[in-house]
């Protein structure tokens, strides 16, 4: 059965509710103190005491845990990604949300790797560099966020997902070289998914057709695309059929341009080698 698409318009951003109440109203319903809920969660009494007052955003971990402390499904860990995607700037929410209805997925990279193949320990480096006020727990809440959009190709029913990466996003030293050393690891890996294709393009390629990243998604109930531009920390969902068709243009040239997907495994290969020198 295909996956039901929002409509762009329809995409609005979830209004938060407070998670820390519900889980303290259910905590108190099951006789639990907060130290109980601690212990069968894996926190601490005073997490769960700051979750509950919502002076810190809750970890995946912990939102499921609660789940099975209380024997409620998954009401609390869908609860938190409702409220992460709310957490996401206004303009990322509807991607979030088109993404995980697309039957393909085209995505331009210029400098660094796309966010939902990123490992863990790339995704918070990044997150910590462009998000330096947040605390530890709404980066490692942000990375359990971006961690749930890489299981959309790890499943049994994945979307198509075509990647082209610039050269130097494969050479950005995010992390630092053991970070990197396993992001081109787990790229090489993935690339062999029969749902996957990545392609790498080179700095001997010359200027690209495109100079800014952008993902095409289409979708399989009425073979329609929108497109996810971004730039300056402002990102946009368009689905005008002109912008749509230009990008899907822009796209062919850049896979045109671009090493073959055996060369780019090698190209991978050959960087992730020089990461352990």
């Amino acid at each position: 059965m295909a996956r039901k698409r929002n409509r762009v318009s329809d995409l609005n951003p979830v209004a938060p509710t407070s998670f820390g109440e519900d889980v303290k109203r259910v905590r108190q319903a099951r006789g639990l103190l907060q130290k109980h809920l601690g212990t069968a969660t894996g926190y601490s009494e005073g997490y769960v005491s700051k979750v509950e007052k919502g002076t810190i955003t809750p970890s995946m971990k912990f939102a499921k845990g609660c789940d099975v402390a209380f024997g409620t499904g998954d009401l609390f860990a869908e609860q938190l990604r409702r409220l992460m995607d709310v957490d996401h700037p206004d303009w990322f929410a509807p991607f979030v949300e088109l993404e995980k209805a697309a039957s393909e997925i085209c995505d331009y990279s210029t400098n660094l790797i796309f966010g939902g193949v990123q490992t863990r320990e790339y995704a918070r480096a990044l997150l910590r560099s462009g998000q330096p006020l947040d605390t530890p727990e709404q980066t490692a809440a942000k990375v359990d966020l971006r961690m749930e959009r890489r299981k959309l190709h790890e499943n049994d029913r994945p979307p198509l997902l075509w990647l082209v990466l610039d050269e130097s996003s494969l050479r950005r030293r995010v992390g630092g070289d053991a970070v990197m050393r396993d992001q081109l690891r787990h790229l090489a890996a993935i690339a062999d998914y029969p749902a996957v294709t990545v392609q790498v393009l080179p700095f001997a390629s010359g200027a690209p057709p495109a100079e800014s990243p952008f993902t095409l998604l289409k979708f399989p109930d009425d073979h329609s695309s929108v497109l996810y531009s971004e730039g300056q920390g402002i990102g946009r969902v368009i689905d005008s059929p002109e912008h749509v068709g230009t990008a899907q243009n822009l796209f062919d040239r850049l896979r045109a341009d671009a090493l073959s997907p055996a060369q780019s495994l090698s190209l991978i290969q050959s960087v992730m080698g020089e990461r352990t020198r």
